[in-house]
């Protein structure tokens, strides 16, 4: 075997040794893991694009995003309506989702210290679907009222959840997914109540949408959704170091000067607010707050410095790619 062979075969060794590694989340560590998993995200996407009943080929998916993204301005072609108009609204509401559901378990999972604390199960969804419902009933001709009503549903089942878990002692994470699996099964019935007895013709179709459903595209309401997600991500990710001190005990992280109190606000509502904004476009989608953590945290261990971004990436990857093969 030449030397040049051994070389090759070592780097290659170094760079999955260094993807793999798991521990303090440093700055080539967490450049390193997101730019593979944005690699990732990409070809996923160019798949999803090019998969259909009407199957695109990858080099016209490459052209038409070429096209689009740099300039060059000509008469579309049914492939690329196909691609740019019908299929890509889905895949970038895709991508939202799985990022927003991925942080959303990320920040319950960090603060409550419970494998188990992910939207869906918290109540969460919940809140925001029976929102979502009552911004449709009512405000049907003004589409951003949807995810104003689902946040606000979404924030309030978490205010009820944490006041039904505080007893003596405090907060106890156990009564707290207790209360929010009970509060979940009633808001549930409630949205199902609606959907069968209110004759509200707005709320046709609404059924499938409960179980998650991205061919709306968001809508009309992309840009204000990536908007709301983008932001949400950065402020969460700007909460990183002192979610990492809140896992290891609130006494000690107050010890060292971190405002507990503030930071659990700050993550909730901003669970809520990621939540109740996808909930309102694309359904309720569970799984991908329980799972994607979960996985992160088992590849590249739990600092949430890492943790935050490469679980976004991931749950775009995820629900993504789950999409593209249910089409």
């Amino acid at each position: 075997m030449s030397r040049h062979h051994l070389a090759t075969v070592d780097s290659h060794r170094a760079f999955w040794r260094a993807l793999c590694e798991r521990g303090p989340a440093t700055p080539q560590k967490v450049a390193l893991v997101c730019g593979a998993l944005a690699l990732l995200l990409l070809l996923v996407t160019v798949f999803a694009l090019h998969l259909g009943s009407e199957p695109v080929p990858r080099e016209v998916v490459a052209e038409v995003l070429r096209t689009h993204l740099f300039g060059g301005a000509r008469e579309p072609t049914p492939s690329e309506i196909i691609v740019w108009r019908i299929r890509g609204p889905r895949v970038l509401l895709g991508l939202a989702a799985g990022a927003a559901l991925a942080i959303a378990g990320v920040l319950l999972q960090a603060l409550l210290r419970n494998p188990l604390a992910e939207p869906y199960v918290l109540g969460i969804s919940g809140g925001a679907a029976l929102g979502a419902i009552f911004a449709v009933m009512g405000f049907a001709e003004l589409p951003p009222m949807r995810p104003l009503l689902a946040f606000t549903g979404a924030a309030l089942t978490m205010a009820l959840v944490y006041a039904m878990s505080r007893g003596r002692t405090g907060i106890s994470t156990e009564r707290l997914v207790l209360a929010g699996l009970i509060l979940a099964t009633l808001l549930w019935s409630a949205v199902a109540l609606v959907l069968a007895l209110v004759p509200n013709p707005h709320l046709r179709g609404l059924t499938f949408w409960m179980m998650g459903d991205l061919s709306g595209g968001g809508d009309g309401l992309l840009p204000l959704v990536f908007g709301i997600v983008l932001g949400a991500a950065i402020l969460a990710y700007g909460q990183a170091r002192r979610l990492n001190l809140l896992m290891v005990g609130e006494d000690d992280a107050r010890v060292l000067g971190v405002d507990v109190e503030r930071v659990k606000k700050m993550a909730y509502l901003l669970a809520s607010l990621l939540t109740g904004v996808i909930v309102s476009v694309a359904g309720a989608i569970g799984f991908v707050g329980l799972l994607v953590p979960h996985l992160v945290r088992l590849l590249w261990g739990s600092d949430n410095r890492l943790v935050i971004p490469a679980a976004a990436l991931s749950g775009a990857i995820l629900v993504v790619l789950a999409d593209a093969v249910a089409r």
